[in-house]
């Protein structure tokens, strides 16, 4: 979250009321406005050593954010390990999103390709550009080799480690010829190949593995470490071919220049590790590359830092080295604030060697230092204590504390906080019941340009001979991204226009933002305009106005309007025997209060996040012609069906097992994690029963999937045209007879 007052707490924490002024005359403090903006590229070591550190103190005034192509950072001293088969891919990742949230930093999931050092911007495909006061790249390097035919199609750089992790998953577990090779035989490549080679092993399948090195092979090492490495890859039965230059890549070999072919299904590139293209456009000063950086790890631009391998120590060059990105931390985390304050500057000072252990296979490793070398199972203990205890720093982040509860305070204050932090999105919305009750004090409708429809949440109005509706949804974030909640927000509002068959025409934006600088509120609305605008004129629809104002926390929301051709679809004409179909799977309420509470893994919470933002004016179209039609938001399935039988006048028979669900939604609901929505969602059905698969009936949706009752004889169909349009649909039920209610089959 940003660094102001916040609803929801840090991992471990649980949310609390203020301190009561009245027990020591303090005044209830103002949220601090944040100033300036620090961005992080890249979620290397460093960086997520920074970020961890960044939780427990973090700078007030400073919006953090960082930048990342995935949800996840994997680990490189485990890569080796997780190849042979010893690490699961949960053991070597760094979960950033959960990281991001203890820091209290927002985390854009995409690849930064440049840097505008004059405007201070840097570019993400996909979104507006990001504003930075201060940045510092740990970008990490690359193995790809764009200059060698055949690999970009038929090679697997080791470098991203994600994304080699996840083909030489694949390969592994299909089937087919297992021959491998490796380009580069340095230490890293030596590593893959025994790793590759012990886990071909361990599956029973037989294959060649082939390391090939353009020089000598392991020239890094002392001559006591390399004759130790040699033989554990003889005796891994790894070809070792050295001298050899490397005409082209195919798809099952690998070409020699002189003409020798080497089998291979899986070629793996561990060899001249470089710095990312769009490095070499900053304006930097750059070695080989890498950004120079001086003693205070600041690049040639005094705004610009940089860590880890894609930095180039210029005072005091050294290889690169994960201890040595590690050690980094420390420093950068102080230089980035003193340049956001104005302090002094600490100096970095690498140490002159370091312990080197080198994996080598099976559960063997071997330890070099000062010309000293030993390999043994126990060095593979040591490394592997190390390297889980790396690990647990971001596993294990430490509780926040709580703020308490003031000894003196109303009666019902404890019951009315509840037991779990407020929701954001959907979870946040107000109760059905307290809905109806407060609506049904107003008195009816009077204008004749009105017509009512009982249960939707878009009126029709007749203006000027035109059938036009109108609608209005805003969202508490629980994204510090102003661009994800803006195009979430914004899908979300959209929703009752589409579930109604009308085409979206103008809309007005309402936000509300935390306290900021006037620079970062001028940033802010950019990003959020920006992304509105997009989502919005993709559907036909423009932004001709709205409204601001300063809050606790960040608010998003539209008011928009459609036009009807044809008469609207309704809740009310849902016919017995209609199939329903549901266009999107459920879970964005459980996802989101799990990420909050530090649980869900950044994986499922990124794949919410994606879902949320995808717009569906193609799935609306498709289903044109349904009978009765809703979008599935803060009620939960189960009480917009329930809306849609009582409007309608139909029973409902769900098939729970057809119902689809978002990856990480049923693990979460069966740890007991529920939005802050679920008891009064619960309370619609009370008909339907609780517990697992069952409890997501009553999760809260943002931005959920469309509901559709259709003719039993098109549904297989469209569902089929959904799913060719990309959208995880399916038919989950049928309205019945009986009483207007949904019930599950077989009950």
């Amino acid at each position: 979250m940003d660094n102001h007052v916040a609803v929801a707490p840090r991992v471990g924490g649980t949310l609390r009321a203020p301190q009561n002024p009245l027990e020591d005359g303090a005044m209830r403090s103002a949220p601090l406005p944040l100033t300036h903006d620090l961005v992080l590229i890249g979620g290397g070591h460093t960086h997520a050593l920074v970020l961890r550190r960044w939780g427990m103190s973090p700078l007030p005034g400073a919006r953090l954010t960082l930048i990342n192509p995935g949800p996840t950072a994997a680990y490189s001293g485990m890569l080796p390990g997780h190849v042979a088969g010893h690490y699961t891919r949960d053991d070597l990742d760094i979960d950033l999103v959960r990281l991001a949230r203890f820091a209290g930093a927002r985390l854009i999931v995409g690849a930064a390709t440049g840097i505008d050092l004059g405007a201070r911007r840097i570019e993400v495909p996909g979104r507006p550009p990001v504003a930075f006061d201060v940045c510092s790249l740990d970008a990490g390097i690359t193995s790809e080799m764009p200059a060698l035919p055949g690999f970009a199609a038929h090679g697997v750089p080791a470098k991203p480690l994600g994304r080699f992790a996840q083909a030489w998953r694949a390969f592994l577990d299909g089937k087919g010829a297992t021959d491998v090779a490796v380009i580069g035989g340095g230490v890293a490549g030596a590593e893959l190949a025994m790793a590759m080679a012990h886990a071909l092993a361990a599956r029973g399948r037989k294959g060649r593995v082939s390391l090939i090195e353009r020089a000598e092979a392991l020239s890094a090492l002392t001559p006591g470490a390399r004759r130790k490495m040699r033989d554990a890859v003889a005796a891994q039965g790894i070809d070792l071919i050295e001298g050899a230059e490397i005409a082209a890549v195919e798809a099952d070999a690998v070409l020699l220049a002189g003409g020798r072919r080497i089998a291979s299904s899986f070629t793996a590139g561990a060899a001249g590790a470089r710095p990312h293209d769009w490095i070499a456009q900053t304006g930097l000063a750059l070695q080989d590359g890498f950004v120079t950086v001086d003693a205070t790890l600041r690049s040639s631009d005094p705004a610009v830092f940089a860590a880890g391998d894609c930095a180039h120590l210029g005072f005091d060059p050294r290889p690169k080295a994960g201890v040595y990105a590690v050690r980094q931390a420390p420093v950068l985390f102080d230089n980035l604030c003193a340049a956001l304050t104005g302090g002094a500057m600490r100096r970095y000072r690498p140490q002159t060697d370091y312990l080197k252990l080198i994996s080598l296979g099976g559960k063997k490793a071997l330890a070099e230092r000062s010309g000293l070398s030993l390999a043994a199972p126990l060095m593979w203990r040591w490394k592997d204590r190390i390297d889980r205890r790396f690990m647990a720093r971001f596993r294990d982040l430490p509780a926040m504390d709580d703020a308490a509860l003031p000894t003196v305070h109303t009666q019902g204050l404890i019951e009315a906080l509840g037991d779990k932090p407020l929701c954001g999105g959907c979870g946040a919305k107000v109760g059905r019941d307290a809905l109806r009750g407060a609506l049904s004090t107003l008195d009816a409708n009077s204008r004749d340009d009105i017509v009512p429809l009982p249960g939707d949440d878009a009126a029709l109005l007749h203006t000027g001979g035109a059938r036009q509706v109108l609608t209005a949804d805003h969202l508490r974030a629980f994204s510090d991204d102003p661009v994800t909640m803006a195009r979430i927000a914004a899908v979300h509002a959209l929703g009752d226009i589409w579930a109604m068959g009308a085409a979206p025409q103008a809309a007005t934006a309402t936000v509300i933002l935390p306290r900021l600088s006037p620079a970062l509120q001028e940033r802010t609305l950019t990003e959020i305009m920006a992304a509105a605008s997009d989502v919005m004129r993709a559907a036909g629809a423009e932004i001709v106005g709205g409204h601001t104002s300063i809050g606790d926390e960040m608010t998003i929301g539209f008011g928009v309007t459609g036009l009807c051709e044809a008469d609207p679809i309704t809740l009310a004409d849902g016919q017995t025997g209609d199939a329903l179909i549901l266009t999107r799977p459920l879970g964005t309420g459980v996802i989101m209060a799990g990420e909050m509470a530090g649980l869900a893994k950044g994986a499922w919470v990124a794949g919410a996040l994606a879902q949320m933002s995808t717009a569906q004016g193609d799935a609306a179209r498709l289903l044109a012609g349904a009978h009765a039609m809703t979008d599935v938001t803060g009620f939960g399935l189960a009480g917009h069906l329930s809306g849609l039988c009582e409007a309608s006048g139909t029973g409902a028979v769900l098939d729970l097992d057809a119902v689809p669900l978002l990856d990480g939604a049923l693990d979460l609901a069966a740890e007991g994690v529920r939005s802050s929505l679920f008891a009064g969602n619960r309370a619609l059905a009370p008909q339907l029963p609780e517990g697992g698969k069952a409890d997501l009936l009553y999760d809260p949706q943002t931005a959920g999937g469309l509901l559709a009752a259709v003719a039993p004889d098109q549904a297989e169909a469209l569902v089929a045209a959904l799913r060719a349009a990309g959208h995880r649909a399916a038919i989950i039920g049928a309205l019945t007879d009986g009483p207007a209610q949904p019930r599950l089959a077989g009950a």
